[in-house]
């Protein structure tokens, strides 16, 4: 199914639009297996070559399609995914102590997660729910989501706009390239985190006293 979406994708912009790039990515933003950003890419080199589209729709269309995909699943992790960690967590040896940590660090370095997540293809998925789940206020999530998705899809735009099928042989090293430097980053965190656990939960029970709550 997913091969018949992917070659169907140039004559669906054309019949569809800016239409179908909001709803490509803000699917995708929610984690489902569809190719938002090839959809952003592939209408900017129909753009390019046709200009039957205009670069700063693709671009509004994308960022609508990013904050909207992106808040639906903040709003899940928010409302679902932390009362799933609190009332099943210590089953899978999640404790309390461990839930605090991770809303200690998206407390700290959420923002960062939420902007760059946007231009790794798992986290794209992902960033989101996490940080509902790990209860980012939503104020700072929604600033560092807008500017990462504006950045995103400015820059994947404009370079397929300009480079047209030229792009194919960048983005895939690049998005190569992020993927591998994600994976680097999150193994050298959980090697930091297990060495460092003790202290770590320490103060986050500092930033975040009291008991674990429902409300």
């Amino acid at each position: 199914m997913l091969t018949s979406v992917l070659a169907d994708i140039p004559a669906l912009i054309a019949t569809y639009g800016y239409g179908l790039i909001l709803v490509m990515v803000m699917l995708e933003s929610l984690g489902l297996p569809l190719p938002g950003e090839t959809t952003l890419i592939t209408a900017s080199i129909y753009a390019g070559a046709t200009h039957d589209l205009t670069l700063t729709g693709i671009i509004a269309a994308a960022v609508a399609g990013a904050v909207i995909g992106d808040n639906i699943g903040f709003w899940i992790g928010e409302k679902v995914g932390y009362r799933l960690l609190v009332r099943f967590g210590p089953r899978l040896h999640i404790t309390p102590g461990k839930i605090k940590l991770g809303q200690y660090l998206f407390m700290r370095h959420g923002g960062k997660v939420v902007f760059f997540g946007r231009f790794v293809a798992v986290l794209r998925a992902l960033a989101a729910f996490l940080a509902g789940a790990n209860k980012m206020p939503w104020a700072r999530f929604f600033a560092f989501n807008v500017a990462g998705g504006i950045v995103w899809a400015t820059l994947y735009a404009c370079a397929a706009y300009g480079l047209g099928t030229r792009i194919h042989a960048v983005a895939g090293p690049v998005g190569f390239a992020s993927l591998l430097l994600a994976v680097s980053f999150l193994v050298w965190l959980l090697v930091f985190m297990r060495r460092h656990e003790a202290r770590l939960e320490q103060e986050a029970e500092r930033a975040i006293p009291g008991p674990l709550t429902l409300g």
